[in-house]
């Protein structure tokens, strides 16, 4: 079976790594690292296709220790005792160096096997994940260990991947490959910052190419966008990029950047995944929208009913709108922070009794001395409304809401003054 295009043009330096200068430019701490010959535990984080496994390999070449590999979604207890049995034998005289893929799949005894013959320096570590190691790996190994972040790289820099790719495609051809102006730059950008993505891309795009009699194979730009067309999507419901495309949805949304917005939006709905579109959108239009524009939570509602009953592509326009006009809206927390200020008042045990003209019962027992409950009923009295104690005595006090300094809420605010100030009560929100 061939060898892919991207292992077979992995870099076997650190200087034609593409990308990570911040970790891996001249004088950056994990080149350093590398080039003092001393190598630490180490732990990569990044998506895939960043350069994780090729820095791993790069070091492993430059060491004198017996180099193994595992990856954490096939590797058993039983292979890690085959590493471990390997510490202070004659073929690991200079110790072991493991190169971990995958540890997120590792589960907590697998991880623990390997502790403690990484504390005691006969394996040292190198693993990699895609998830925030934070969440996924044992602590133990965590504080043993210096974590790294990979970040996607930079279309600049995957463009020259790519033209490297190409010319190693058309070497390799008996008949030559070319390609059209403006395919790398297209490819490189389609593959979101992932190299071996565009890479593989890169194969494809001359494997499918139209040849002419002499066998020569000429990419278009149009087979281009073909094949790459859904390539830039990173999606996982279940990793860190479904959650900080969440966040940026909603947090774009709070900050009224419509564009934004849709953007997200749009990343999710061509996952497929319009319920979180659906759950975060009714959040929004609650949480930050709220009191400026109460209106906007059954017109939210409305639209997420609407795109949950004709689904997607459909879906698409009424979230749109919804989306729009939350990020365009007023905004205002009040609620929000009012709510959150009273149950934290409740998981205090700051309680106390009810007062008893509030109480759902009408008879006294022999221990009340004075008898009634005294509920003033606020529809008998002139504008619907009397100063009566709501809140328990050790309460009375307190005040949760503040109102917010939108249109609606001051208009209610101006209400409420006149309503106090007109029947001798200044203050307060009760």
């Amino acid at each position: 079976m061939a060898t892919p295009l991207a292992d077979r043009i992995r870099p076997k330096t650190l200087d034609e790594v593409v990308g990570q200068k911040h970790i891996l430019g001249e004088g950056k701490p994990l080149r350093r690292i590398i080039e003092s010959g001393k190598i630490p535990n180490m732990i990569f984080y990044g998506p895939s296709g960043v350069g994780k496994t090729t820095v791993a390999s790069i070091i492993a070449a430059n060491t004198n220790m017996h180099l193994c590999k595992l990856n954490g979604t096939t590797a058993s207890t039983a292979d890690i005792r085959d590493v471990v049995a390997q510490v202070n034998t004659f073929t690991a005289l200079n110790g072991v160096l493991l190169y971990l893929d995958e540890i997120q799949y590792f589960n907590k005894k697998q991880q623990q096997t390997l502790l403690e013959f990484i504390e005691n320096g006969s394996i040292t570590l190198i693993a990699s994940t895609t998830e925030n190691p934070y969440f996924y790996v044992y602590n133990a190994i965590l504080s043993r260990s210096t974590v790294f972040e990979f970040k996607p790289v930079e279309k600049d820099e995957a463009v020259a991947a790519v033209e490297r790719a190409f010319s190693i495609l058309d070497e390799e051809s008996d008949a030559g490959v070319s390609y059209e102006d403006g395919v790398a730059a297209y490819v490189a950008m389609a593959c979101g910052g992932d190299v071996r993505k565009a890479m593989n891309a890169a194969e494809l795009c001359a494997l499918s190419a139209d040849c002419d009699e002499a066998g020569h194979r000429h990419v278009t730009l149009e087979q281009a966008r073909t094949l790459t067309q859904r390539s830039a999507m990173r999606y996982d419901r279940a990793g860190d990029e479904h959650y900080d495309i969440l966040s940026a949805f909603q947090k774009s949304m709070r900050g009224s950047d419509p564009d934004a917005a849709l953007h997200y939006l749009a990343r999710l709905l061509v996952a497929g995944d319009l319920p979180s579109a659906c759950r975060r959108l009714m959040v929004c239009a609650c949480e930050d929208v709220g009191l400026a524009y109460p209106q906007i939570i059954p017109i939210v509602k409305a639209a997420v009913d609407a795109a949950l009953m004709v689904g997607l592509p459909e879906a698409r326009i009424p979230l749109a709108d919804a989306v729009i006009l939350v990020a365009t809206a007023p905004k205002s927390n009040s609620g929000e922070a009012a709510i959150d200020a009273a149950m934290a008042d409740v998981q205090k045990g700051n309680v106390g009794s009810i007062p008893r003209t509030l109480q759902n019962k009408h008879l006294d027992g022999d221990d009340v001395k004075v008898k009634g409950q005294f509920y003033k009923y606020p529809h008998e009295f002139p504008d619907h409304w009397v100063q009566q104690q709501y809140l328990p005595d050790i309460l009375q006090d307190r005040q949760y809401y503040t109102w917010g300094d939108n249109k609606n809420e001051q208009a209610f605010r101006q209400y409420w003054e006149h309503i106090r100030e007109k029947h001798g009560k200044k203050g307060g929100n009760s």
